[in-house]
């Protein structure tokens, strides 16, 4: 379901719970990409063919793990990072993966920095910029929690 309003089955989730809180029965699960976690106002169906529309705050970036719930609070819905296609960049050189991070950032590239790898959505412009730059480059399909701006809260 892609609508941006909500049906008239649809359960209302306007709520975001805290990582802690304490899950009292199972979540229904609800799979989103990285683009889909940044709508806050967006229908959807969880992995049980629920719908839900989201009504949360203007501007809410959803992340892996996040927990939704309707006014009532009745509803618990948990919020899972769907693998999506990605290009994800290693370096035997720490410092390389350093140098790709600036380059990608100065672009403004949304990308997941991790220890060892960073990941972005596929580009064959970038793909050849960091071969060029001496990194290891993988095409795969792999959930996407790119890091949020400078300004961004969660």
């Amino acid at each position: 379901m892609s609508n941006s309003l909500p049906s008239a089955t649809a359960i209302v989730l306007s709520k975001r719970l805290h990582h802690h809180h304490h899950l009292s029965s199972l979540p229904l699960i609800l799979w989103l990409t990285a683009e889909e976690r940044t709508r806050s106002r967006h229908s959807f169906v969880t992995e049980d063919e629920t719908p839900v529309y989201l009504q949360l705050p203007r501007g809410t970036a959803l992340q892996d793990g996040d927990l939704l719930t309707s006014e009532a609070g009745d509803i618990l819905v948990k919020v899972v990072a769907k693998p999506e296609p990605v290009l994800t960049v290693t370096s035997d050189d720490s410092l390389n993966l350093l140098r790709a991070a600036y380059h990608l950032g100065n672009r403004h590239v949304s990308l997941e920095i991790a220890p060892t790898y960073l990941r972005l959505a596929p580009d064959s412009v970038l793909e050849g910029m960091l071969i060029q730059l001496g990194l290891q480059v993988v095409a795969e399909v792999a959930p996407f929690c790119p890091q949020g701006g400078a300004y961004s809260h969660h």
